[in-house]
């Protein structure tokens, strides 16, 4: 799974792009400065940064050349988003080596598909979505699932429930949720039937102590809880 910050001080912006990037099936985290993406990008080493050039505490050129130039970070694609339409700017910001710039407003699935276009190209190849939590790893376009290296036999049902468990670790689902989100229908009275799935899921979990955990939440449902 592909992990993508998204730094903007527009908290509509990000909650937009983060959603629909999630949906997509990538990690998303988000910064609203350049002193909390500076230290992200240290901290967590992201795969790409989705990078707003009005901060209000630096400008996005100022970050997008730090990071070009320290041979830690110089290698990181970038994709620059912003109000301005200046071809100034955009050429400046493709000299500093940024590899795409888009101007808002913009469709939120443009941007998903031009994540998807510049980690194809900085890949030499076609990215998987896949999903990483502890030793467990799902790979979303062949339907597959590893726990520490093995594969996993998991049936239609447990690998959508699963899915969605580590798209939002740590969020507490209720059933009605895990039939509507997971399993893409809502019908009163089959609430139960996700205690059955859940109690088979944790069954073919619990052979690694690596892999995270699927807990009870009293009084609401279920949730993944990391190791």
């Amino acid at each position: 799974m592909a992990f993508v910050l998204v730094v903007d001080d527009d908290p509509g912006i990000v909650r937009l792009v983060r959603s629909y990037l999630e949906q997509a099936g990538f990690r998303v985290e988000s910064a609203y400065d350049g002193a909390t993406a500076r230290r992200l990008i240290r901290r967590e080493r992201p795969d790409l940064v989705i990078l707003d050039l009005m901060l209000p505490d630096e400008d996005g050129f100022e970050i997008a050349r730090s990071l070009r130039s320290d041979p830690a970070t110089a290698s990181l694609p970038i994709i620059m988003l912003t109000a301005r339409v200046d071809d100034t700017d955009r050429i400046v910001g493709l000299e500093l080596g940024a590899d795409d710039y888009i101007v808002k407003p913009f469709n939120p699935r443009e941007v998903v598909a031009r994540v998807k276009a510049v980690l194809r190209r900085v890949s030499g190849g076609t990215v998987r979505n896949r999903l990483e939590q502890g030793s467990l790893v799902l790979d979303l376009d062949g339907h597959q699932a590893w726990l520490g290296g093995n594969e996993l036999e998991l049936t239609p049902t447990e690998f959508a429930l699963l899915s969605l468990f580590m798209r939002y670790p740590g969020h507490a689902f209720t059933r009605a949720e895990l039939l509507e989100q997971g399993l893409g229908y809502a019908a009163t009275g089959l609430e139960r039937t996700i205690d059955s799935h859940i109690k088979n899921l944790r069954k073919k979990l619990e052979h690694d102590p690596a892999a995270p955990v699927i807990e009870t939440v009293y009084g609401v449902g279920y949730r993944l809880r990391t190791v």
